[in-house]
């Protein structure tokens, strides 16, 4: 691993700070026991941001994360900011951050551990052992196409469009992260669409169907509605192991793929631009939960999902498996004890503090390491 890699720290609002202090309580016993060398620069986001500069995020810091390693990111947002114009709104600084690095693949494990079977709504052995990752597309397709908006037909008539818009290298470049990542896992990439109902479905289908039979031909290779996906994921879940698909269908997809694990506050995600010449990609790593402001500042939040983009910043960024198989264990193994934050309680298990929680994954890590 290179030394001194640079992280840039952005909590954000709500319960972001609260979870990020005991993620960056990790990052200390990783940098003393394990010699993870690193060097941290702290800006403001979101609503923390708009109210010391009146932008949900600067040019400054956009600068600190354009010249950083990787972006560590809370959450942000809340109804104190209700009011603020559209784009200055805290979410603003996230999606002025995933454009500006062109942090085009998503990547949203679903992982059931063990110990929160339990926690699913499906049967448990439906779930157990589910391990498996959704690529989506984050910076085109639906959400960004042109034209896009209200309009009015010559009869006054009024209406709205959004364009689903996607490039050949734009479909290219995130299916190879996903055909890289299913040959790092279990060698098998479902690519996700409607070619039955859209155009943009066949061209993504033909484009995948293409590279696979050029670059990744041991790959296996299997097409699915999204409709159907969707059906499957439900019905069968552990069939998958990486599936790849738009930026619309991967925003529903994932969202249904982390409630199978029961608790959508315990997942992390990964944003990865493309790889330069010497294989560094811009990188945030993020919890799926939000802001939480109701909770914020009374030590209620869960810091495992803060913890775990953490642990995907150390594989995916500097490509330390082993220190995020440590702390992913250390995780394991907290929650195989019955502690547990008030979000994932459950009968005769113990409750702890969002700080508690942070000690009882360093007690683990000491343990393990």
């Amino acid at each position: 691993m290179p030394a001194n890699k640079r992280i840039l720290v952005l909590p954000g609002d709500g319960i972001g700070p609260e979870v990020m202090r005991e993620t960056e309580r990790v990052m200390d016993w990783l940098a003393k026991k394990r010699s993870f060398s690193y060097q941290v620069s702290r800006g403001l986001v979101g609503g923390a941001a708009y109210d010391a500069k009146g932008v949900s995020i600067t040019d400054e810091t956009v600068a600190d994360a354009m010249a950083s390693d990787a972006v560590l990111f809370g959450s942000v947002g809340g109804p104190k900011w209700d009011a603020v114009p559209r784009q200055h709104r805290p979410e603003a600084g996230l999606l002025r951050l995933r454009k500006d690095l062109d942090l085009f693949a998503n990547l949203r494990p679903a992982i059931v551990f063990d110990s929160m079977v339990g926690s699913s709504t499906l049967k448990p052995e439906v779930i157990k052992g589910l391990d498996l990752m959704i690529i989506r597309e984050l910076t085109s397709g639906l959400y960004f196409g042109e034209p896009r908006g209200e309009l009015k037909k010559h009869d006054g008539t009024r209406y709205c469009i959004d364009t689903q818009y996607y490039t050949q290298p734009e479909v290219e470049r995130v299916a190879r992260v996903g055909f890289e990542l299913a040959q790092k896992r279990g060698n098998k990439l479902h690519s996700v669409e409607k070619a039955n109902v859209m155009e943009t479905g066949v061209f993504w289908r033909s484009l995948v169907t293409a590279l696979h039979k050029k670059d990744y031909p041991t790959v296996e290779l299997r097409h699915m509605y999204a409709d159907a996906c969707a059906m499957e994921l439900v019905r069968n879940p552990k069939q998958f192991d990486v599936i790849v698909t738009d930026n619309l269908f991967g925003d529903l997809l994932s969202d249904c793929a982390a409630m199978l694990t029961g608790s959508i506050g315990m997942l992390p995600s990964a944003s990865l631009g493309i790889a330069d010449s010497s294989g560094r990609r811009r990188a945030l790593y993020e919890p799926v939960h939000g802001s939480a402001p109701d909770i914020a500042g009374k030590s209620l939040a869960n810091p495992i999902a803060q913890i775990l983009s953490m642990s995907m910043m150390l594989r995916y960024s500097f490509d330390d498996q082993a220190s995020a198989d440590l702390v992913d264990g250390a995780i394991q193994n907290v929650l195989s004890k019955g502690v547990r934050t008030g979000d994932i309680m459950t009968e005769g298990a113990r409750k702890v503090s969002t700080v508690e929680m942070g000690s009882a994954i360093l007690a683990e890590l000491d343990k393990l390491g």
